[in-house]
């Protein structure tokens, strides 16, 4: 038991010489620092709660004459507006953080640009797989597709829109050199998993209604 304890002792050290050295390299007195973990928790959280309202009240349906794709489109566009002013934060946030060498050339310069352009083959496939009401929550809408998708990249990840945008805020991390921006990538992985956990049962369930009421039709 004592050669247990033993065994672990470094890594204890280890973890709480890293805890003690944090403040060094995460400024937390920045106002950016915080105003851009409010912007990355906001986006998820704000269209799962406007998209489960539409989904019940038709809300922005009806602000467009109850055409739905109209609708859709107006959120595809808050979405991705939103988007960009969120990591324009995040860009801004990182500029007033401390930086150190995380990476040795030449791959402090080749792994941050490989890992942004994965990250982005992610982003950029998931969309067109899915079409723009697929992918900006169309499904609350009423707007449904034919049958899943299951080509690149779902046949290679089940959430690749949100792995990919994961993978381009630890490169943007790793380019900048900013230990900051590596504590806000795995903030950012938390976030999306807890998005998931919301969203993908609720987008279940709208498929399911949808195949239940079928079944029904057909038994008339």
């Amino acid at each position: 038991m004592s050669a247990t304890i033993d065994k672990t002792i470094p890594y204890l050290e280890y973890i709480k010489d890293a805890l003690s050295a944090l403040p060094d390299y995460v400024d937390t007195s920045k106002k950016s620092f915080w105003v851009s973990l409010f912007a990355i928790a906001f986006n998820p959280t704000a269209w799962n709660i406007v998209a489960r309202n539409e989904y019940r009240n038709k809300t922005i349906t009806a602000i467009f004459g109850g055409n739905t794709r109209y609708g859709c489109y107006f959120l595809a566009f808050m979405i991705f507006s939103f988007g960009m002013l969120r990591d324009s934060l995040y860009k801004f946030a990182l500029s007033e953080q401390p930086t150190t060498p995380l990476l040795s050339e030449p791959y402090a310069t080749r792994l941050p640009i490989a890992l942004f352009l994965a990250g982005q083959l992610f982003v950029v496939t998931s969309t067109w797989a899915l079409g723009v009401t697929g992918t900006f929550l169309g499904d609350y809408f009423g707007i449904l597709m034919d049958h899943r998708v299951e080509g690149f990249p779902f046949n290679v990840l089940r959430d690749p829109m949100y792995v990919g945008s994961t993978m381009c805020f630890a490169a943007t991390s790793l380019w900048y050199e900013s230990p900051a921006g590596l504590l806000i990538t795995l903030y950012v992985y938390i976030v999306y998993i807890i998005a998931l956990r919301f969203e993908g049962p609720f987008t279940d369930a709208i498929y399911s209604k949808r195949a239940a009421d079928a079944l029904t039709e057909k038994s008339k």
